[in-house]
């Protein structure tokens, strides 16, 4: 059995970045893995250990050296090896000196290709000790930092300054200078509460040694799971409720590495102010979490989380009331000085605010934006006066104070400047919802003033950057347009809004300056819509043919696209639909391949053969039944009727010959073909379902 032992890594460092800790330390045990596993040194398993000044690796049962490797080099055939005689040829001469050993000491290969010349050596394996600094070195160099310093006199970079570094291999230190720091056995604990150097007698002592003296709980996931405990009893305490947001729970975890709640209060007045912007205040500015009650309304208090276990917790509650204040102070006045000025004044400022050079101003945004949204509240039943107004005010609250201080809170303060105005309640509602969604899996607008006015301001910038020629391309979506095609999709489908997309593209070009020529895009932009949407589909687990099928009809309707899907999906579990789906194909190719003139109706004189007559007869009859269906969109009920057809178009199939002599029989065969396969196109092209 191959001898093993646990490898412990530990790099100690100035504090690093808060908000790229997690991905330093995924990216390092990623490395280090592939690494030790190209070098044929296979770990049974990692434990990743991050903290504010430590990046420590623990590897379990890493094997102490290479296995020893056999290499075989192949070289001529033996028949071109030896003549006749059985003497070596020059081509075996050659190959041996090219080995430096004589032909006699060369080996056979057989293979199934024949039989060669070959000699074989072994490469003895490296110690892991000699391995581990390289793959250190080079796991470190590959790190994602977009910016590295340098330290001292020295010409080593990293993220930050390196102190101490850790490389112990079972109960030995690895020999090695990493970063220009030599490397030990000793670790070093919490900054204030254990600032000395920290023996290490071996790799499994490296997590409760650093806890119980050290007093750092270096394990990431354990260190956030302890803050989150600790700020849920602290709001519990106060009676209320903490708001945990993970970005700021992982951005706290990653600045403190003895991690200890402390909840303090603020000024009841300053409740006065809009939640939201107290909220950005205190978790944006400060770090803190905020408490509410069982209604969800804020609480004058929050959580802090501070570094260390003070002996006067007072003080540090007290030093924290203090800065909180004053930022508090400052949301309170942008509050009042905002609302002196109504957001219908700040308009006009709106000139002065570049959206994109070519496209123009938010001012020239905000207008065609506004005709736009006026006619899809006029189709979805919204008020259309409403819709109007919410886009001529849906940007100006990037004028105000607040959203320059807190960009986060963009439409929501616009919402408040607008109810503070006076506006209709839908009206100031559209400013905030707008923006929605802002991410994947966020909330959608509710309201039809709206919906109407979000479609309309994403399809603006889809039509405005692919006029200029700055459509996405590859990982660059400067534009987010992404985001926004994909937001549109959502809106349309998961809020049931029939709107006919290419059409609603078409008048987004035409509020473009015509020098633009906006209406040569629009047919691109519906595509790269149609692509979002295969993705959208892909991720909800539906079979990529399916996607295929329905979207080669080429309907222009979100929801009437959504509608075939699910009722092609609901086919496919049909026992007929693999038949069907097969006739499809089949006709599909018969009529590809026709040049002959192909009559839009069927002559029922000219049916000779029985199996023509059922099928005709049975398309006659679903012809009545189904396409009312199909035009109210109830595609499910309609494909199960057709789903009734297949016995008949397996008899055609199976007893009639579609390709005769008769010219007049022939187009006549072909039409009721062409017939059947248009009444399913209606729905979807069933030919590119795969079986």
């Amino acid at each position: 059995m191959t001898e093993s032992r646990d490898l412990l890594i530990e790099i100690g460092t100035e504090e690093l970045p808060p908000k790229a800790l997690r991905r330093l330390s995924d990216a390092f045990a990623d490395s280090m893995m592939s690494g030790l596993e190209s070098a044929s040194l296979h770990p049974s398993g990692v434990l990743k250990y991050a903290a504010p000044r430590r990046l420590a690796l623990l590897l379990s049962d890493v094997p102490v050296a290479q296995s020893d490797q056999e290499t075989v080099r192949r070289g001529p055939a033996l028949s071109a090896a030896f003549d006749d005689d059985g003497c070596p040829t020059q081509a075996a001469i050659g190959f041996a000196k090219s080995c430096g050993v004589e032909v006699e000491q060369l080996d056979q290969l057989e293979t199934k290709d024949g039989s060669w010349l070959a000699f074989r050596s072994v490469r003895k394996g490296q110690d892991t000790a000699q391995v581990i600094p390289d793959l250190v070195r080079k796991s470190l160099a590959g790190l994602p930092i977009p910016k590295r310093m340098r330290w001292g006199d020295r010409d080593d970079e990293f993220v930050r300054p390196v102190h101490w570094v850790v490389l112990l291999f079972g109960n030995d230190v690895i020999d090695a200078e990493i970063l220009g720091v030599k490397a030990d056995r000793y670790t070093r604990g919490h900054r204030f509460h254990h600032p000395q150097p920290i023996y290490l007698g071996e790799p499994q002592a490296y997590l409760p040694i650093l806890e119980t003296e050290g007093q750092v709980l270096a394990d990431y996931a354990a260190r956030r799971e302890a803050i989150r405990a600790q700020v849920l009893e602290q709001a519990k305490q106060l009676g209320g409720h903490a708001l945990i947001e993970d970005d700021l729970l992982d951005e706290v975890t990653a600045l403190v590495e003895w991690p200890v709640a402390i909840a303090g209060k603020f000024d009841i007045e300053f409740l006065q102010v809009p939640p939201e912007a107290l909220i950005s205040s205190m978790q944006d500015h400060q770090k803190y979490f905020p408490v509410t009650d069982d209604n969800g309304k804020l609480l004058p208090h929050f959580i802090t989380i501070a570094n260390l276990a003070s002996k006067d917790p007072r003080q540090i509650r007290a030093g924290n009331e203090r800065v909180i204040r004053p930022r508090l102070a400052d949301a309170a006045f942008f509050w009042n000085q905002d609302r002196k000025q109504p957001l219908r004044q700040r308009a006009s400022g709106l000139q002065n605010m570049v959206f994109q050079k070519k496209l123009g101003t938010l001012y020239d945004k905000q207008e065609r934006v506004a005709g736009l949204a006026a006619e899809i509240a006029g189709a979805i039943g919204g008020d259309v006066a409403h819709a109007e107004r919410a886009a001529r005010l849906c940007k100006c609250d990037l004028l105000t104070s607040m959203v320059f201080e807190f960009p986060n809170l963009q439409g929501i303060m616009g919402r408040y400047y607008a109810q503070h105005d006076g506006e209709p309640a839908d009206v100031a509602n559209a400013i905030e919802e707008h923006y929605r969604p802002r991410f994947a899996g966020d909330a959608l607008p509710l309201g039809a003033t709206g919906q109407a006015l979000a479609i309309a301001d994403r399809l603006d910038s889809l039509v405005g950057i692919f006029a200029i020629g700055q459509a996405p391309t590859g990982d660059k979506d400067p534009f987010a347009l992404r985001r926004a095609a994909l937001g549109v999709i959502r809106i349309c489908i998961e809020q049931q809004l029939d709107l006919d997309l290419l059409a609603l593209l078409r008048k987004a070009a035409s509020a473009f300056a015509p020098e633009l020529k906006a209406s040569s895009v629009t047919d691109a932009v519906f595509d790269y819509v149609m692509e979002r949407l295969r993705g959208y589909y892909q991720e909800a687990g539906v079979e990529a043919d399916l996607i295929d099928a329905v979207l080669a009809t080429r309907p222009t309707r979100l929801l009437d696209i959504d509608k075939r899907i699910q009722a092609c999906r609901a086919f496919r579990a049909l026992p007929e639909a693999s038949s069907l789906a097969a006739a499809n194909k089949r006709i599909a190719n018969i009529l590809k391949k026709t040049d002959q003139a192909i009559p839009d109706n069927v002559d029922s004189a000219r049916l000779e053969e029985d199996a023509e007559k059922q099928l005709a007869q049975q398309l006659a009859g679903l012809h009545e039944k189904v396409v009312p269906l199909m035009d109210a969109g109830d595609y499910t009920p309609a494909l199960r009727e057709l789903a009734g057809l297949r016995a008949a178009v397996d008899a055609f199939f199976d007893k009639v010959m579609v390709m005769v002599e008769d010219e007049a029989l022939r187009a006549n065969r072909l039409a009721l073909l062409k017939n059947l396969g248009n009444l399913f196109l209606r729905v979807a092209d069933l030919s590119r379902l795969q079986s």
